[in-house]
């Protein structure tokens, strides 16, 4: 048996405890709802895409954070953002108007070339909006089986609430565009982001695999994913089709030119097609690190970089990649070449820049 004393110090301490735990309750702020806060750190921060919106280059990474410069990367600064979720991809299709995607299945949009954001879109709504979208379709074609297990994922999805992040963004002019991420997450937009439409039943991905990429070269479009999973949208069928490919593990990204396409992803895999990705050369590299980040340079080459910071070049001379020198490395996770030529790096040590070699 417990003194007096000792008895109302226990009974002191609950309750103490107990106003505490009220107190962090009733100043709980879901991410959502909680705007990036402005730090100097922030270009320090550990940064995951990067991208130009005309000449000025726009940045975009954990806690919310995006900045933007107007001097090729010399000096940053941070953008109004109303959300504090990681952001993953970020895309302009011109040089006012853009879209970032993160955790949390958040969508942004910017009209003034990044320098503010709104919120278009947030994993709050996604599963109701995937659930009304298939249980429509399921009552109107109610023998289509299909229609039913997309219902169930997107009842998933409010079940399991705001935590399925978008993973990239593409948009081919201020009104289509397209999000994907995680589980065959994918939704399409014909009035730049003021309403959206699930497209699971329009892409071939029967098992729910990740989509990672989703990237234009000429008029092709293209989503890579785990698995050896690729897709190319197919106009006359109005749904991404299955590309088979000779490697089986997960692609982190896809780039390209006119009337060709590489992919590149894990252990140092780079496959390049010139036939719209019905045949397949493999771009070998001596490293067994794998690919996070590529650009096509001002003189039309490709340039990737690995989770380590190394950068090589594909040369079309070469079927083997080669390594470029570097003074100093550091991991990428974004790559974009700036207006003079440099190249701006981001990653989980910040932003750098290097002379294009």
């Amino acid at each position: 048996m417990c003194s007096f004393n000792k008895c109302v110090l226990l009974v002191l301490c609950a309750t103490l405890t107990l106003q505490q735990a009220v107190a962090q309750a009733a100043s709980y702020v879901d991410v959502l709802d909680l705007p990036a806060k402005a730090s100097a750190l922030a270009l320090r921060s550990s940064l995951l895409d990067v991208t130009r919106a005309g000449e000025r280059l726009v940045s975009v990474g954990q806690r919310g954070h995006i900045l933007y410069s107007d001097d090729a990367g010399k000096t940053w600064q941070q953008a109004a953002v109303p959300v504090s979720s990681d952001l993953n991809a970020v895309y302009f299709p011109t040089a006012k108007h853009g879209w970032a995607v993160g955790n949390d299945g958040v969508i942004l949009h910017s009209s003034d070339a990044g320098l503010t954001w709104s919120k278009q879109l947030d994993g709050r709504q996604i599963g109701e909006l995937v659930l009304k979208h298939y249980s429509t379709l399921a009552a109107a074609e109610p023998g289509n089986e299909q229609w039913t297990i997309l219902a169930a994922a997107g009842q998933r999805l409010v079940d399991e609430g705001a935590d399925k992040p978008f993973l990239d963004v593409w948009f081919a002019d201020e009104q289509l565009g397209y999000a994907v991420g995680v589980f065959n997450l994918i939704l399409r937009t014909t009035d730049g982001g003021q309403s959206w439409t699930p497209f699971q039943d329009r892409t071939d991905n029967p098992q729910g695999l990740h989509l990672n990429a989703i990237a234009a070269t000429g008029d092709a479009l293209y989503i890579a994913g785990e698995q050896g999973l690729l897709r190319k949208w197919d106009a006359i069928l109005e749904r991404f089709t299955e590309l088979e490919t000779p490697y089986e593990g997960s692609f982190f990204g896809v780039i390209g030119k006119p009337g060709e396409v590489l992919v590149y992803g894990l252990r140092g895999n780079v496959l390049h097609s010139r036939d719209g990705g019905y045949t397949w050369l493999a771009r070998p590299i001596d490293l067994q690190i794998s690919f996070s980040a590529a650009l096509v340079d001002a003189q039309g080459h490709y340039r990737l970089f690995t989770q380590a910071g190394h950068q090589l070049l594909a040369e079309d001379s070469q079927p083997r990649l080669r390594l470029l020198p570097q003074a100093q490395q550091a991991p990428v996770a974004g790559a974009i070449q700036a207006a003079n030529g440099a190249l701006i790096l981001v990653g989980a040590r910040g932003v750098r820049s290097l002379p294009a070699q």
